[in-house]
């Protein structure tokens, strides 16, 4: 593995998502079958670039000042921005052009919401992590135009704190298919999230309708972009808008459920767990996938050093972290089949567990499915 310095020429690549913007557009002017290109694109052209340009195993030092990575960061923050003009013009758009269909502007609005689900909610995983009270509002705005808010608390005060065990209900137990988990996580998520933001104000002597809430800010900003979605398309705009935040959460759960599929933290008695290990993430090296996905692929490191930020994330040392045989898109589409994944999966996490755990052997107790949050 070398080691880089940021440039202005390291931080372009990471820019490749805005591309998707004329493309979306091109296909709401185009309609018919154009409709599957974007998420043709994000789906399967960045996953054959990953043949093209293979494994990226090249690490920014990671005590580079947060100064000299201004290009980079500037993407993320400029985003939100491109994002709702995009999301509220088509919204305003493809409701009144005579060429689009119903089932077109379904099609579109579905490849709507593979952007801002695989686009939208990556950055604004990265911004909720920035220290800057700006930057984490940009990333609440994201987070709202997909009516999932509560992903910041959950994400920030349960997944980090209990990722590989069961108190973290988006760590996928081993051999639980998707459908199953996604199933359970859209209701234990929100359940999580609002226990820990009620226990955390209660530690403070305040009730959970206090003020310093973060689900006021959450529900204030859902209820906002509701109310443009109905004033850009009117009942068909609210229909589009619900429709695309509902493929955006389903794009995020899938990310999650690959990222620590059968993964888990060692049990050491009286309800404590091991500290988080590089081999509690599943990693993947692709260079197009990594550079569409800010890093996301670098997800061991980023368990390990959470404010750490995207440029700066350590990868490419299989020897630290498992990988993945392909980079997220492929593998979330892999995930869609659980007979298909449990064939690619499965071996690969008794391979782990023998590396890792050998002393372990019965693994019933780590299965459970359970998420017992504070109340």
């Amino acid at each position: 593995m070398a080691e880089l310095r940021p440039s202005l020429a390291h931080a372009l690549p990471f820019w490749g998502a805005f591309a998707l913007v004329p493309l979306t557009l091109a296909v709401a002017l185009a309609g018919g079958w154009w409709i599957l290109a974007i998420p043709g694109a994000t789906w399967f052209l960045f996953s054959g670039l990953d043949v093209l340009f293979g494994h990226d195993r090249d690490n920014l030092p990671p005590d580079t000042p947060e100064t000299a990575l201004f290009w980079h960061r500037l993407g993320t923050r400029v985003w939100p921005f491109v994002q709702v003009v995009l999301l509220f013009g088509l919204l305003a758009y493809a409701p009144r052009a005579a060429h689009l269909s119903v089932i077109e502007e379904i099609g579109l609005f579905f490849g709507v919401g593979v952007l801002t689900g695989t686009v939208g909610i990556t950055y604004a995983h990265e911004l909720m992590h920035r220290p800057g009270r700006f930057e984490r509002w940009l990333g609440d705005v994201l987070m709202a135009m997909v009516m999932y808010s509560h992903f910041r608390s959950e994400h920030l005060h349960v997944h980090h704190a209990h990722v590989g065990t069961p108190r973290d209900a988006v760590t996928a137990r081993y051999s639980e298919g998707f459908p199953r988990f996604y199933a359970r996580v859209l209701r234990q998520s929100f359940l999580s999230a609002w226990r820990t933001e009620k226990a955390r104000l209660a530690r403070k002597g305040l009730p959970w309708w206090d003020r310093a809430n973060p689900f006021w800010r959450y529900w204030g900003l859902q209820a906002l972009f509701l109310l443009a979605a109905m004033m850009a398309g009117g009942w068909a705009g609210l229909g589009l808008f619900l429709y695309q935040a509902s493929v955006a959460v389903w794009q995020l759960e899938l990310v999650n459920y690959v990222e620590h599929y059968g993964l888990t933290r060692k049990h050491l008695g009286d309800g404590r767990y091991e500290p988080v290990q590089p081999h509690h993430s599943w990693d993947a090296t692709h260079k197009a996938t990594n550079r569409l996905l800010i890093n996301l692929q670098r997800h061991s490191d980023h368990h390990i050093k959470p404010a750490r930020p995207f440029p700066l994330l350590q990868g490419g040392d299989p020897g630290a972290a498992p990988q993945l045989p392909y980079g997220y898109p492929l593998m979330t589409a892999a995930a869609m089949i659980p007979p298909l994944w449990r064939r690619i999966m499965n071996p690969r996490v008794r391979k782990w567990r023998a590396m890792h755990y050998p002393e372990i052997t019965d693994w019933r107790p780590y299965a459970r499915a359970t998420n017992p949050m504070p109340r």
